[in-house]
């Protein structure tokens, strides 16, 4: 699971405050026992806090998406990871190497080289063509034309641009436009890639198609990406992990499975109540023993949601074989799918 790789970013006791005189809450420095207390001051002080104690792990190859409604701090989070915004107090740790640290010049450095941003506005350069547009990154770190436009038509292969190589902005569909700028993010062959929100621009129908391209990629590419939404349908599909935020605080953080058959409180069941159960149980979780079938079942990882595997059941009457890290460790059948989704079902009624 990527959840046992490495760290790779690591957020700890993130504070954004905006007002006259934020810094004044943390001349002595946060405490895990004065956080409530802080909170308070800064309330009672007229001051607004956007991003509350903040903490949470980002691993290796993960899709890490924060969540939540408009104002939630969701959005300032990610500008105060990259620096867009400068955080009030708190740590943001790359590699174990704090990014609040960094003088400019090496945060410049670091966002050249290391970090994809990719936001809802496309932000292409409309008198660029797509080659251009995409291959702008590298022109900025001084690559030469032809090692630029050569990477950049790799890149354009990679996100299904091919034969749009000349055509500039207004030439293409919303689709079309936000691949450049998925290509564009990607050219520099970052090593953890930001997405505020890129899809949410698009008509439901090119958005789904956009959430396909960007789970093709991430199968090709293995980013660790932090990724924006306030759409838990799209959090859902794409996630590793989520992170539901309220009121500039982190509320839950738990795979898409936990979230929606353990809410913290009503806030979270809000976002997770209509959500079918078929779309985030797991074969994992309902496996039953294998018992004299034996390796002859069609294979399936335990990764799979019981949506997926509902299909292969119709050919398959005695099951599947569910198999993870390549061993098999059970069966599932569709009485175990039954039973599964009954025992969801009494629970929400109580």
């Amino acid at each position: 699971m990527k959840t046992n790789n490495p760290v790779k970013l690591r957020c700890r006791n993130v504070w954004k405050v905006y007002g006259e005189n934020p810094d004044q809450f943390f001349s002595k420095g946060l405490a895990s026992d004065n956080t409530y207390q802080v909170y308070q001051q800064i309330n009672e002080s007229g001051h607004i806090c956007a991003a509350c104690d903040v903490s949470f792990d980002v691993h290796e190859g993960e899709i890490f998406i924060i969540m939540g409604l408009s104002g939630s701090g969701k959005s300032t989070m990610v500008r105060c990871i990259t620096r867009l915004v400068e955080p009030t107090a708190g740590e943001v740790l790359f590699d174990g190497e704090d990014l609040l640290k960094k003088n400019e010049d090496e945060l410049i450095e670091f966002r050249r080289h290391k970090m994809g941003m990719v936001f809802q506005n496309f932000g292409l350069l409309p008198h660029l063509t797509v080659l251009e547009n995409i291959a702008f990154p590298l022109k900025i770190q001084g690559v030469g034309e032809q090692n630029r436009f050569t990477r950049a038509l790799e890149v354009i292969d990679l996100v299904g641009l091919n034969g749009r190589e000349n055509s500039f902005p207004r030439q293409l569909s919303g689709g079309q436009q936000q691949r450049v700028g998925l290509a564009r993010s990607l050219i520099v062959e970052p090593e953890i890639w930001f997405l505020d929100e890129p899809f949410s621009a698009l008509d439901p129908l090119i958005r789904r198609q956009m959430q396909d391209e960007f789970l093709r990629l991430q199968t090709k590419l293995h980013k660790t990406i932090v990724f924006i939404t306030h759409d838990f349908l799209e959090a859902l599909r794409l996630a590793d992990r989520i992170a539901i935020m309220k009121d500039g605080k982190i509320v839950q953080v738990g795979t898409p499975a936990e979230l929606v058959l353990s809410p913290i409180d009503d806030y979270v069941k809000e976002f997770t109540q209509d959500v079918p159960r078929v779309r985030v149980i797991t074969v994992g979780e309902i496996v039953i023993d294998i018992g004299e079938h034996n390796v002859e079942l069609p294979r399936v990882d335990a990764s799979f949601t019981l949506e997926k595997i509902m299909p292969l059941l119709s050919d398959s009457p005695d099951g599947l074989a569910v198999e993870s890290n390549g061993q098999i460790i059970g069966r599932v059948t569709p009485q175990a799918i039954v039973n599964a989704l009954a025992i969801e079902s009494s629970n929400n009624v109580a």
